[in-house]
């Protein structure tokens, strides 16, 4: 057998099996099926890491997702590492390579173990009072060891070279947990002819029934039954069954996300095999079957390495063939753990006593326990235990008073109750209630689509469970079928399993109450971050009165495991401390994810290259070919200039400006956001989001629209053409056009649901050639059909439908330079060879091809704005010298009211103006702040930034636009920019430095 507590005869593991593996470098054997806990239990193992902050020996406590302490660091042997792994979770295969953590230099011998001797030095809350002074020692001595304090594993440093996959799939009815509830429900609805997805995080199906050996199924053992009853379900061509799958977020509108380990438990995956995929799962109604978390006992010592759950123990012992001692102790407020005590003293290991908080135990148990000589004895508490690295004894003795008892023991199992696990549940953003009762909380009314059933919802009772969830499966089925035929139709009925079932969870109490707890020495609330009964009670002293400003004082259940074992224990200590009832108290927020996620499940391909997508336009090629260099905007790919022979980025510019002034050029905008608007009801849509009205703007024409916050300061700005009376071609920002698209359905969906009007982005439908100047008339003509492009028949912000080589176009007559301008739209298949044959032609008559960085010069040069540039979203309209924009007589619009504030009226506001160089050679620094007097003492005061700076090569000098406070009063003069090696002289003037008349644009 692999393991000197590996027990014959026990459990499902086949011992011919066996895997080797290593724990800090120690050889061990182990068989294949084991958890990484299991294998070390069965090798004699328990001590697996040291405390977080105390540094204290600790050892595994369960055998689920829940284990707070049995965290460690797993390789295959190369350089990669993952830190942090939970034991029990972590299947062993051939070659896996375990360290221990957060100790040095060994397990065995922790130098920082002297933080547990030091330990009234660091009551909870103490770094809120002991890192405020001196002040200096912050960055000298205190965030240097907190950083290196901190977390419990190391980080790796190496590039993960694992893949990962990601899968969006749909389904009617999703089921969250395949045990015996999980399983009839997602049964009942296939049955039912529903697609179903199940779901668990184990690597078989079962839940509980890996441990309840009595129970049994139609005369089945429970477990097999459950292999069964999934293998028949994955047989169906309506059921997805996933194991090692855990559900870790619920979402709103019924999307779950899904983590399945695909190749974790793999010793060497095959190439093409990921390490993990997460699936995203929207579904029409969910199920939640997570069962509950069993509690250990509070009380001193209770976190030695060998105090483990009861129904770990039974885990350990009943599937893993695993002893997790020989002579074992159990300390109880609940029933189950009896049963616990009895599969361990049914397989030969030696029951010392069962210490049961409880007055009274069922007499049943009692007279079960006495046949197997165990002594149960009642009203007792255990008051501390002994051993180093190991739990060696405990002490116990009554509750009312009396002498102690004295037991040596290698292990002590406990259990103080089950909370239900209603994580996702709560994250579904339902409210769990109190039931007194029991003294639990359970789910309440469901927020969205789903239903929870079994030990999450307080089912206790097989009978109960198993009608409660074929019905949840029926009524699922039922729900997704009407949701999607419209109409809802008889589901074939199921009759209930015969079911055996002798495990009990009667009694589901809270565990040892807070006044024995606190008068021994350290009893853990929070294995994880080392939490105790008397942290909680200072917290209570020193004035915390809400669970949330205790849980942060004492960081109670924020660690990594989200106090799935301890939450309820810290509730009931502070209730009790407090006087109040456990409700009053509060509950913590479980939040997403429900265990620990990894950054490449998440992250899937988005490393190196494709961390961000990357959006090329449908003339990138062009671009590339005519040797443009290209710089980031959002994720798109824009030609930032196309630098000649011998030109550096200043000279490509300079040129780049003079062409299109003098002759033309082609730029790329295809990356403006583009939106359609159309619908009945689309000018009066575009009347409430925008500030200037949309009513009498005829088909064909054009218009420049400013869109608010409701704060009233500027979002977003663009053109706006009419295509018709019912379609409008709205224009963003590049990197504006996700935000405006939801700006505006989140306002069309919440305020003006009534209005007929329909969205949609196509921003990659259209490829847009600008094309700019005094010849782009002569450009574009030899190749526009169907349209009459004279300055008569198509003014300034017109817009029109025809072809343009011979591709169906729209064309606008608008202009982001100050020149001639059209804008020719074509769909994105044609935009290269469109691109091709303007640029021929182009070409031929002297124009250039000009990017980014020769647009912003040109617009600059004009006093055209870039929001978010020269806006910083404490600007208004009349800020930037828009307030022609801005329709007087609407009565309503997105941001009117916020227009009206006092302080967004009132004199001093920023306002944007143009600055010109004094020196006439230095270009100011885009930030730099501007100042009235250089000579004040500092602090300075500050009366504005510069926004946008250039060299203008059709100014003959550097121009800039900047805000300043009453900056169009300021006119004329002359204000100073401190920069890095000098303070220059500027002179205020208006926010147009060529054709200040405007003529240019109408030609």
């Amino acid at each position: 057998m692999s393991g000197a507590m590996r027990i014959a005869g026990k459990g499902r593991l086949v011992p011919a099996r066996r895997v080797g593996f290593t724990f800090d470098g120690q050889a061990m054997q182990a068989l294949c099926g084991d958890t990484l806990a299991s294998a070390l239990l069965a090798n004699g193992v328990h001590l697996t890491g040291r405390s977080f902050k105390y540094h204290r020996p600790r050892g595994i406590l369960s055998a689920g997702p829940e284990e707070p302490n049995a965290l460690l660091d797993v390789s295959r042997g190369g350089n990669t590492h993952t830190p942090n792994v939970r034991a029990p979770v972590q299947e062993v295969f051939d070659g896996l390579v375990a360290r221990s953590q957060n100790r040095w230099p060994s397990l065995t011998f922790d130098l920082g173990a002297i933080n547990n001797f030091l330990s009234p030095l660091f009551p909870a809350g103490f770094y809120y009072k002991t890192f405020m002074w001196p002040k200096a020692a912050w960055t000298r001595f205190y965030e240097p060891v907190i950083r290196a304090a901190a977390g419990l594993g190391v980080a790796p440093k190496e590039p993960d070279p694992d893949r990962y996959a990601n899968r969006y799939i749909h389904c009617d009815v999703l089921v969250i947990g395949a045990g015996l509830a999980g399983l009839l429900a997602a049964q009942a609805a296939a049955e039912a002819g529903a697609d179903v997805i199940l779901c668990d995080e184990q690597p078989a199906v079962g839940g509980a029934l890996w441990h309840e050996i009595d129970t049994r199924i139609d005369g089945e053992e429970g477990f097999e039954w459950a292999q069964a009853t999934a293998q028949a379900l994955s047989g169906r061509d309506n059921v997805r069954v996933l194991t090692r799958t855990t559900a870790f977020s619920y979402q709103a509108q019924n999307m779950v996300a899904l983590v399945e380990r695909v190749s974790e438990h793999v010793a060497a995956p095959a190439r093409d095999q990921p390490r993990e995929r997460l699936w995203q799962v929207r579904a029409k109604q969910v199920i939640v079957a997570t069962g509950a978390i069993e509690r250990p006992m509070v009380f001193s010592g209770n976190d030695r390495p060998g105090v483990l759950l009861a129904s770990a123990a039974r885990t350990y012992l009943n599937h893993f063939g695993v002893a997790v001692g020989a002579n074992v102790g159990v300390y109880t407020a609940n029933d189950s753990a009896y049963a616990a005590a009895f599969d361990l003293a049914d397989a030969g290991i030696n029951i010392l006593a069962i210490i049961d908080f409880r007055d009274e135990v069922n007499e049943g148990l009692r007279e079960l326990a006495a046949q197997r000589g165990i002594d149960v004895l009642c009203g007792h508490c255990v008051t501390g235990t002994a051993g180093s690295l190991r739990i060696s004894g405990m002490r116990a003795r009554p509750r009312s008073g009396g002498p102690e008892r004295k037991w040596k023991i290698d292990a002590l199992i406990t259990s103080s109750g089950w909370t239900p696990s209603v994580h996702l549940y709560s994250q579904s953003r339902g409210k769990v209630v109190w039931d007194a009762a029991t003294q639990r909380f359970l789910p309440g009314p469901p927020v969205q689509d789903m239903v929870t059933i079994g030990a999450c919802n307080g089912t206790d009772e097989a009978a109960a469970l198993a009608d409660e969830a074929m019905a949840a499966g029926k009524a699922a089925a039922r729900l997704a079928r009407a949701a999607h035929d419209g109409a809802s139709s008889d589901t074939p009925s199921q009759s209930r399993p015969d079911l055996t079932v002798q495990t009990s969870r009667a009694g589901a109490l809270l565990g040892a109450g807070s006044r024995e707890v606190l008068k021994g020495g350290k009893a853990f609330v929070d294995f994880q971050n080392d939490v105790t009964a008397k942290d909680i009670e200072l917290a209570v002293r020193e004035g915390m009165r809400s669970i949330e400003h205790i849980k942060r004082f004492t960081t109670t259940g924020m660690a990594t495991d989200q106090g799935k074992t301890s939450n309820l224990h810290g509730l009931a200590i502070a209730a009790e401390m407090l006087d109040r009832p456990i409700p009053e108290v509060g509950l913590t927020t479980f939040r997403h994810p429900y265990t620990p996620v990894s950054f490449g499940a998440l992250v899937n391909h988005g490393r190196g290259p494709l961390f961000d997508p990357t959006r090329r336009t449908a003339m990138h090629l062009a671009h590339e070919q005519q040797g443009a260099e290209f710089e980031d905007v959002g994720q798109w790919k824009r030609p930032w200039y196309y630098p000649q022979a011998g030109e550096d980025m200043a000279a490509a510019v300079n040129r780049e400006c003079r062409t299109v002034r003098e002759v033309a050029g082609l730029f790329d905008a295809s990356t403006l956001g583009k939106i359609e608007v159309v619908g009945p009801d689309a000018a009066k849509f575009l009347d409430l989001v925008y500030t200037n009205g949309w009513d009498k703007l005829s088909p064909g024409r054009c218009k420049y629209g400013i869109m608010l916050r409701e704060d009233g300061f500027i979002f977003d700005d663009g053109v706006v053409g009419r295509i018709a009376n019912d379609r409008f071609h709205v224009t963003t920002t590049t990197g504006g056009a996700p935000r405006v698209l939801h700006h505006m359905e989140d306002y069309l969906q919440t305020e003006y649901p009534d209005l007929r009007v329909w969205l949609t982005s196509t921003t990659d439908q259209w490829a847009v050639i600008a094309v700019q100047g005094p010849k782009a008339r002569d450009i574009i003509a030899p190749f526009v059909e169907g349209i009459d492009i004279s300055a008569e028949a198509m003014p300034h912000m017109s817009v029109r439908e025809g072809q343009v080589c011979g591709v169906a176009a729209r064309l606008f007559r608008v202009s982001f330079t100050g020149e001639t301008g059209f804008e020719v739209n074509v769909p994105a298949d044609y935009g290269k060879s469109v691109w091709d044959m303007l640029w021929t032609r182009a070409r031929a008559l002297g124009a250039c091809c000009y990017g980014t960085e020769t647009m912003h010069v040109l617009r600059a040069e004009k006093g055209y704005i870039i929001v978010g540039q020269d806006t910083d979203g404490t600007v208004t309209p009349g800020d930037a010298g828009l307030g022609w924009a801005v329709a007087k007589k609407k009565t309503d619009f997105v941001g009117i009211r916020g227009l009206k504030r006092p302080d967004l009226v009132a004199d001093g506001r920023k306002q944007l103006v143009g600055l010109h160089s004094r020196d006439g050679r230095t270009v100011l620094e885009e930030g730099a702040q501007i100042v009235a007097d250089p000579h004040q003492s500092v602090p300075m005061t500050m009366i504005g930034h510069v926004t946008s700076a250039y060299w203008s090569e059709n100014c003959g000098g550097p121009i800039a636009l900047a805000l300043v406070e009453n900056g169009r009063q300021r006119i004329g003069e002359t204000l100073y920019v401190p920069m890095a090696e000098e303070v220059l002289a500027v002179e205020v003037t208006e926010t147009v430095f060529f054709d200040r008349a405007g003529e240019r644009i109408n030609g």
